[in-house]
């Protein structure tokens, strides 16, 4: 089979190796589409520099194989079934896959090495994959290319997790980005009491007017009422004080855009302490994100919102 190999900054190989074989607890997986994210393009950029990389973890694909064990396992796809793929192993062995945070997982992606030496990090640019049954959720008659968004959707999931998400809050999303917009479908999915995003590009905001209850300049945050619950998806000390700007007395701030240069931010230490704020990060996602995002797939009610997209 071929696969797609990250060698080195700005240097891609297209390799050919052995399709693997399928263990008893596994399940073979011919790849229908893989979507490129930011960890692929800090590999191929050279701001990450984890070599050979065998990257491409938003995936999706038919099932062509399921060993035996695996086959014999209520709700397992069967051969031939539309399926998202969570291509990002963890050890299963460091004291956060132990105490049940696998997002926080201290091996990079597992480190599992491919048969021709790569480091597997999703491992999706390739024609086909085997992962053990456990990361492999099917999605019914969704499109592939949505199916392979099921990644993302899961990092959504786990961000609304973290925030302690509950149907009746009122939502507040910074920034309008690909990620803004699945907070915003996936928290009216879920049962927000209304979802405001925050966005300083014109275009943004007028993208997700149809979707959000409002979507508004920064500089208009008082027309919002409080939120109880805030997902800031942009890395910056504005977006973060809008944030605090935005949230009801008693509520939570998730901080789930990230990035490593990103600009320091305040955080108000008196502020949290007198107005009960919780300040929280959200990072990748966990088994339980996952069957909650790949149901989202398969039943379709997030469609109209990828087709606006």
């Amino acid at each position: 089979m071929r696969t797609a190999v990250i060698t080195a900054a700005g240097e891609v190989e297209l390799r050919r190796i052995p399709v693997p074989d399928v263990g008893d607890s596994e399940v073979l997986v011919r790849i229908a589409a893989c979507g490129i994210c930011t960890m692929e393009a800090n590999l191929y950029a050279g701001r990450m520099t984890v070599y050979p990389a065998a990257a491409g973890h938003e995936i999706s694909g038919w099932v062509e194989r399921v060993g035996a064990t695996a086959a014999g396992l209520e709700d397992m796809p069967a051969v031939g079934s539309l399926v998202t793929l969570d291509g990002l192993p963890r050890c299963g062995a460091c004291r956060a896959c132990r105490r049940g945070q696998s997002a926080i997982c201290v091996a990079l992606q597992g480190r599992v090495r491919e048969a021709d030496g790569a480091i597997a990090m999703g491992a999706g640019l390739a024609d086909h994959i085997v992962l053990p049954a456990s990361r492999v959720w099917s999605v019914g008659d969704t499109d592939p290319a949505v199916a392979a968004m099921g990644e993302p959707l899961a990092c959504v999931v786990h961000s609304l997790r973290r925030g302690g998400f509950r149907a009746g809050d009122r939502v507040t999303v910074i920034g309008a980005g690909y990620m803004g917009h699945l907070h915003l479908a996936v928290a009216r999915e879920l049962g927000a009491r209304g979802v405001a995003v925050v966005e300083r590009d014109k275009e943004r905001r007028t993208a997700v007017a149809g979707f959000a209850d409002a979507a508004v300049h920064p500089s208009d945050l008082a027309q919002l009422p409080a939120a109880d619950v805030v997902f800031v998806t942009i890395a910056s000390a504005e977006c973060i004080a809008a944030a605090l700007a935005a949230v009801a007395d008693g509520g939570t701030i998730v901080l789930f855009g990230g990035a490593p240069d990103g600009p320091p931010a305040e955080l108000p230490g008196y502020e949290v302490h007198r107005r009960q704020l919780t300040v929280t990060g959200s990072f990748s996602h966990e088994p339980d994100d996952w069957r909650t995002a790949a149901e989202l797939l398969r039943c379709g009610s997030l469609a109209p919102a990828w087709r606006a997209w």
